[in-house]
């Protein structure tokens, strides 16, 4: 999930980058691209990956 919003942040810097748009400090290209680069640390570390397979393969307890 964190990997699909750190897609948004890097097409929406790449839009601002490519028209050129003025636009304030907080919301530069390269700004949004650290915010992207930090989410897509963040899945790779595992925060936001989805569901994970815990306790499973351990055999059927009766």
């Amino acid at each position: 999930m964190l990997a699909f919003a750190a897609t948004v942040f890097f097409v929406i810097a790449w839009v601002i980058h490519v028209t050129e748009t003025s636009t304030e400090t907080i919301f530069s290209p390269t700004s949004l691209m650290f915010i992207g680069l930090a989410l897509l640390a963040l899945h790779s570390g595992g925060l936001g990956s989805g569901w994970t397979a815990r306790g499973r393969g351990r055999g059927r307890r009766r």
